[in-house]
């Protein structure tokens, strides 16, 4: 069974993380303290027992070869305690507990040296008393180790609390600084959840970046502005599909329907069935031509080809209805070579609607040409029929709209998606359509980005 963590969310992790570093090291801190006070208490234990045996070394002296005591000026002190030996019998010796005093006279022989006697609490000190080279007796003086204890007690308590203060201080203001931290995580957080897929435009908005969480909040707007495009680009593909699709397929249910009602002749019936077959056409180029743009929106990595080659390809697709039409199609090749930065399929589907376009309302002669700009491609479709109004030169290009010549009887068997559809590809290629004045006719220019 898989173990559940002891703190689940961000901020409680992190608070412990501070609050077991900052123990850790309080921790060291007091241990550390606690040793330095109690090596400093039991130097100043010896200290004052060297002291105090230097004071009765002082006062000593010899008399025929024998050492003698002198009175010391704190004589009645409660707390002295100092023993002097010669030839093992006690010259001073202090009221004090037996086992003090059986440790004391332990001391009268041997080098200088401390004892502690643990059932008394008290430490020894013993030196010998020597004059002229020779050892006459020994001083031992004692210090109770009372007050040293409870200094200790005292400094190991106070550091504890203060210690648990201070550790207390930290997880406060630890606590404070990552609630304030995580503020707008837990804000964006209570936004993301109240947001639905219809909510593309709302974004979280913590202004400039200045931290890794407002850094955080920035990558993620840009995320969804990404996510919020993509969205769109696939909105736009349904609704534009079932706007270009509208048109042909009410053509092919009314033909279908018409030739259904009553009996007809054969010359009739095979009328419906080219006319549902050039529907079915316009049906297939639609669909192509959208899914063309929406692939290329989707993945629009950089490729490279020859700027000419779609130009003769889109010309050829229309070789049949220009012989039809009695109209001759030029294709200039520029020079030097020129390279366009998207694929040839592409190319060629932005330019046949153009070319088609130009066969259906030129006299006798389509030219397509080819330049180029300090960073783009230019293709451009001119024919010598009636051209484009000023007024039309963008209503054209509006999906399902005819321009003057055509309503004037100029052309027949147009639909009016052509433009629309050839605009919708070139910009999803960052490029362009427009329509440009011309001295006769129309001219329609492609900008492309450079290969």
């Amino acid at each position: 069974m898989r173990r559940r963590p002891l703190a689940r969310g961000v901020r409680a992790r992190l608070l412990l993380a501070v609050l077991l570093a900052v123990g850790a090291a309080l921790a060291a801190l007091t241990l550390a303290f606690n040793v330095v006070i109690a090596g400093t208490l039991s130097r100043d234990a010896d200290d004052v027992l060297r002291a105090r045996a230097a004071d009765a070394l002082a006062l000593s002296r010899t008399a025929d070869g024998r050492l003698v005591v002198g009175e010391a000026p704190d004589e009645g002190a409660v707390d002295r305690q100092v023993w002097v030996f010669s030839n093992g019998q006690a010259l001073e010796s202090p009221q004090t507990r037996p086992a003090v005093a059986a440790a004391a006279r332990s001391l009268a022989e041997g080098p200088a040296r401390f004892l502690v006697v643990p059932d008394a609490d008290t430490r020894l000190y013993s030196t010998p008393v020597i004059r002229n080279g020779k050892r006459l007796g020994t001083v031992v003086a004692g210090i109770s180790l009372a007050p040293y204890e409870q200094t200790k007690r005292t400094a190991l308590i106070g550091s504890l609390v203060l210690a648990g203060l201070l550790l207390l201080v930290v997880a406060l203001a630890a606590r404070w600084l990552l609630s304030s931290a995580l503020r707008p995580v837990a804000r964006m957080t209570e936004e993301a959840a109240a947001w639905s897929e219809r909510d593309l435009d709302r974004r979280f908005g913590l202004g400039e970046s200045y931290d890794e969480l407002t850094q955080l909040a920035a990558t993620l707007d840009g995320l969804l502005d990404r996510l919020a495009a993509s969205l769109r680009r696939e909105q736009r593909f349904s609704a534009e599909l079932s706007h270009e699709l509208r048109t042909p397929l009410a053509r092919i249910v009314a033909e279908a329907e018409l030739a259904l009602r009553r009996e007809r002749q054969p010359g009739e019936y095979r009328s419906a069935l080219e006319t549902v077959i050039r529907s079915a056409r316009q049906m297939t180029r639609t669909v192509e031509t959208l899914v063309a743009a929406a692939q290329h929106e989707a993945d629009p990595a950089r490729r490279s080809t020859d700027a000419y080659e779609p130009a003769t390809k889109a010309a050829e697709a229309c070789a049949g209805l220009a012989a039809e039409r009695g109209v001759e199609i030029a294709v200039g090749e520029p020079a030097p070579p020129l390279r366009v930065g998207v694929s040839g399929g592409l190319v060629e589907r932005i330019l046949q609607p153009l070319v088609e376009n130009a066969c259906r309302y030129g006299r006798r002669n389509v030219r397509v040409s080819v330049a180029r700009s300090p960073t783009k491609v230019v293709y451009s479709v001119e024919d010598d029929g009636p051209g484009i109004e000023p007024g039309e030169r963008e209503r054209i290009f509006e999906p399902g709209v005819r321009g003057t010549a055509a309503a004037n009887g100029a052309e027949q068997g147009g639909t009016g998606l052509g433009l629309a559809l050839a605009r919708r590809l070139a910009r999803s290629a960052s490029g362009e359509v427009e329509a440009m004045p011309a001295e006769a006719g129309a001219r329609l220019v492609v900008t492309l980005p450079a290969g």
